[in-house]
């Protein structure tokens, strides 16, 4: 996962990434075709400013659609963090992202800056042409089962966030001093879970992993990784890349019960090709001899991974004395439905699986972030319609809060060029405000008086700098600073 999220963002694969979105064939020179804003927008005078919070893929790329469509238009991207990129760097961790859209003259970077504390939406929209919301997915799906609060249970987005440098997630203290460990949810954050888990240290220590984080898996005794889920070979959420670095993982053995694949073969012929090459490996792991697939033939094997099909959680077991998880029942399922409609139901049957650490990796969920703005809290997203918040004009989202926490970087790409195109519109028809408006002049008067200090993207660069000098010394791409304030007196020597 790490190196396929960070291709989309280093420099030289920036031209490469143009796939249409679903049934909208790109033109030759690579835009959506039937726009022309470049040639609409190139004899207006005024000079649009709009507003994008969040700084992560869906915040850059739409930034980036409206920067080439719109000659005229500046944008400001806000984000809560202290650095840009979001996801980019706190849950796949490249090495040294170099954005365009960031350090173009018509685009600013306004980080440290938290909208709905800082700065309302309703402010926001006072000072820009358009706002658009794009600031993900910050939170995870509770399992909702007994014994979820007991030390040992960490959600897979918070303990990404730990090794990554999530400064929120920088408490996390994870205990590993357990032989074994279990993953709820098969997706591709499951599995990078789990490579971070049995990965050797010694090949760790050349990545920008945290210092921190990198000492305690150092200590680690987890030997044995669980990766669980309530329905069967052909639903597994992760990719073929994700699963082929699992089975080559050095000095670990994979272990599928054959079991769970009677009957595939015959049914693998009629799906999608990807989906048939993903069960095509997965069928040849499970059924070959020990020995013969992938990591399996080194001759020192210390660590263990395995996948455990038809298994949904039930309760997390205590320890004796009731602190801490000691293991977890598993209720076991049957699939019922075909294709799309495919449910895990119980069969009444459970299972207990020791343990010593419980990961919880079943998605993540966007928050609300202003009550100006609405919010569906079933499906976790804000009402839209291609991009526009309902009812609300001149307020649009992308990414993860518009459609929900689902598909790759690729996809994030189509979905926010697509919002940006719905707003170019808006602003073409007149839809928008058509006088000037202040943009960020108004909102720095506002932070000021309410002791908010921006970071530029300028400030970024200083850090950026830091954070490769540090990890030079111990031959890493980085060390990245993990602590708000320290890095507030980098930028501001003397405070």
């Amino acid at each position: 996962m790490a190196l396929r999220c960070w291709r989309w963002w280093h420099r030289p694969a920036w031209a490469r990434m143009r796939p249409p979105p679903a049934g909208r064939p790109l033109s030759r020179n690579g835009e959506l075709p039937g726009l022309g804003f470049c040639r609409l927008f190139s004899t207006q005078k005024l000079t649009p400013q709009i507003c994008v919070v969040g700084s992560g893929p869906a915040g850059f790329y739409t930034a980036q659609h409206l920067l080439k469509h719109h000659p005229q238009a500046h944008v400001d991207i806000y984000e809560k963090q202290l650095v840009p990129f979001g996801l980019v760097r706190f849950g796949v961790a490249p090495d040294h992202p170099e954005v365009k859209t960031a350090r173009s003259d018509r685009c600013a970077f306004r980080g440290h800056v938290v909208v709905g504390r800082d700065v309302s939406v309703p402010e926001l929209r006072e000072a820009y042409h358009a706002v658009v919301l794009s600031y993900g997915a910050e939170d995870h799906q509770a399992l909702r089962i007994p014994g979820e609060e007991l030390s040992g249970v960490f959600s897979a987005r918070a303990f990404v966030g730990w090794y990554n440098g999530l400064p929120e997630n920088q408490e996390l203290a994870p205990d590993l001093s357990c032989d074994t460990a279990v993953i709820l949810g098969q997706g591709n954050v499951a599995l990078d879970v789990a490579r971070i888990l049995l990965t050797p240290p010694e090949h760790l220590e050349k990545t920008d992993i945290t210092e921190a984080a990198l000492g305690v898996l150092r200590q680690s005794q987890v030997k044995t990784v669980w990766i669980v889920g309530r329905r069967g070979p052909l639903q597994v959420a992760f990719t073929i890349k994700e699963l082929r670095e699992m089975i080559q993982l050095p000095g670990t053995r994979s272990v599928l019960d054959p079991a769970d694949f009677l009957g595939i073969q015959d049914r693998i012929k009629e799906v999608p090709r990807p989906r048939r090459r993903l069960t095509e490996l997965l069928l040849r792991t499970a059924t070959e001899k020990p020995g013969l697939v992938g990591a399996a033939c080194q001759p020192l094997t210390s660590r263990t991974w395995g996948l455990r099909f038809f298994r949904s959680p039930q309760q997390v077991l205590p320890s004796p004395d009731g602190q801490r998880a000691a293991g977890i029942r598993l209720a076991v399922t049957r699939l019922e439905g075909v294709g799309e409609a495919t449910q895990a139901v119980t069969t009444g049957d459970t299972e207990d699986l020791p343990c010593g650490l419980v990961l919880s990796s079943i998605g993540y969920k966007s928050r609300p972030i202003d009550p100006s703005v609405p919010f569906d809290p079933i499906l976790g997203v804000i009402p839209n319609v291609e991009g526009r918040v309902v009812d609300m004009p001149g307020l649009y989202c992308s990414g993860w809060v518009k459609r929900g926490p689902t598909g790759v970087i690729a996809t994030t790409m189509n979905d926010s060029f697509l919002t940006g195109q719905s707003l170019l519109q808006d602003l073409q028809a007149g839809r928008l405000p058509s006088g000037p408006r202040p943009g960020y002049a108004a909102i720095e008067a506002l932070l000021s008086s309410r002791g908010v200090r921006p970071v530029s993207f300028s400030d970024w660069e200083k850090l950026d700098a830091e954070e490769v000098s540090r990890g030079q010394g111990a031959g890493k791409p980085r060390e990245k600073l993990v602590d708000p304030q320290e890095m507030l007196r980098l930028l501001a020597p003397g405070t």
